[in-house]
């Protein structure tokens, strides 16, 4: 929802840094939180290469670091509610 909330904001021509930064900082950090549930799941296992549960929280943390931390994303929403 705040994907489609942020892409529909983009398409009307309006501002849609505030959704966007929010729909990124949730999907990284509910995807890494769900891939590390996989890998207390298979305990020992989750960190082998026999798995993909350990390449799946590679990528999620991955994702929480690439193109804007979740500490940046924080601060360009608080900027962007201070507006």
């Amino acid at each position: 929802m705040l994907m489609h909330k942020a892409a529909d904001r983009k398409i009307r021509g309006e501002s849609f840094v505030k959704e966007a930064a929010q729909a990124k900082l949730y999907a990284s950090e509910v995807s890494r939180e769900v891939a590390n549930e996989g890998i207390q799941i298979h305990g020992g296992y989750g960190y082998t290469k026999d798995f993909p549960a350990e390449r799946f929280y590679r990528d999620a943390k991955l994702n929480e670091i690439y193109e804007g931390t979740s500490e940046v994303l924080r601060n360009t929403i608080a900027r962007e509610l201070l507006n």
